[in-house]
């Protein structure tokens, strides 16, 4: 028994059909994440704690959630973690905020903070400038007295500091400390010493300041001998002479009294 076969639908039909099939497909699915953000933003999934992490050793944990709980919204799934992130960071001594959720109701903070190495710029409005050669704001008491002290223009702190590091070791073995170190617009270094001593170190890449330092230092304790003293009298030495360095010793001076004055 031969059956006939079913006539093939006209292709307008076909297209009609699948058309149909998924504009019905599209909705269903803009319907279920519809209702499936709705209920994401319903007050099923609170956040019940934040958790942290790391080098917290300026800020307490008790005072972080106060500072940045209050700037967070939304539940656990709606939460903005790049904005916890910059509400972490915008806390004193944070430099570095990693948040990530942690289920089924919890934000993980990892933390970690600037590690001052020199105050930056003058005392009235001191800031502080980290082991990144970053500057930072916080209380500067924190950071204590022995730090040395950082000038120069804004956007350098970074080169100071860099400058600041190739220098202080070369004055440690004349039992010479480096207290501070500035760098004019125009680039001319000058070093403040413990002792109070002022030296003008002049222009140049560290390595050319570096050898200039070297050669001061070397030469120092003899020309200091000459005159009974020790480099500790030091009182200012000028470098920015090509060939040698003008320098003035505490209680010696070169200026004499004209007879004819008497």
């Amino acid at each position: 028994m031969n059956t006939a076969a079913t006539p093939a639908l006209p292709i307008d039909v076909r297209l009609m059909n699948i058309t149909a099939t998924l504009l019905f497909a599209l909705c269903l699915v803009m319907t279920l994440a519809a209702a499936g953000w709705w209920v994401l933003r319903q007050p099923f999934f609170p956040l019940a704690a934040i958790l942290v992490d790391g080098e917290v050793t300026h800020s307490s944990v008790v005072t972080l959630r106060a500072n940045v709980a209050p700037r967070l919204a939304g539940n656990f799934f709606t939460v903005d973690l790049a904005n916890a992130r910059l509400a972490f960071q915008s806390v004193p001594w944070v430099r570095r905020a990693v948040v990530r959720r942690e289920f089924p109701d919890k934000l993980r903070v990892t933390l970690t903070e600037h590690q001052p190495v020199a105050h930056w710029g003058g005392e009235a409005d001191s800031k502080l400038v980290n082991n990144y050669g970053e500057v930072f704001e916080a209380n500067t008491a924190e950071a204590g007295d022995d730090l040395p002290r950082l000038k120069g223009p804004a956007g350098q702190a970074g080169q100071v500091l860099g400058m600041y590091r190739t220098l202080a070791p070369l004055f440690e073995p004349y039992e010479l400390h480096l207290e501070e170190l500035t760098v004019s617009g125009r680039g001319s270094w000058q070093a403040v010493l413990d002792s109070g001593a002022v030296v003008e170190l002049g222009r140049g890449q560290a390595e050319e300041v570096a050898a200039r330092t070297q050669r001061f230092l070397r030469t120092l304790a003899p020309i200091t001998s000459k005159y009974g003293r020790t480099i500790e009298s030091l009182e200012s030495a000028d470098l920015r002479h090509n060939d040698a360095y003008a320098l003035r010793l505490r209680g010696i001076t070169t200026v004499t009294t004209d007879p004819k004055n008497k």
